[in-house]
């Protein structure tokens, strides 16, 4: 079993397991910019790259109204709904 770390809250440790990871990646991958600075930047050019290894795949792109808060709840529904993969990215 593989350890996660959860930095929200250290004197209430979450038990949690790892999605099994499918072998290929196919149908919408959605990524999701937590809106701290250059985040766009690094999705911009993970959807370059991904979009030439992965021709058949549609990426979808989503932004939280802030960094500093979950996203909303009505944002999650709406990734979960249209998408099979995420790939959050923050940056710098």
């Amino acid at each position: 079993m593989t350890t996660l770390l959860d930095p929200t809250d250290e004197r209430v440790p979450v038990e949690r397991t790892i999605t099994p990871r499918p072998s290929t990646i196919k149908g919408n991958v959605a990524f999701l910019d937590i809106s701290k600075p250059r985040g766009n930047v690094l999705i911009d050019r993970l959807e370059e790259r991904m979009a030439e290894r992965l021709p058949e795949v549609t990426f979808n792109r989503y932004a939280k109204p802030t960094f500093t808060k979950p996203a909303p709840e009505e944002l999650r529904q709406q990734i979960q709904e249209a998408n099979d993969f995420v790939v959050e990215a923050l940056a710098d």
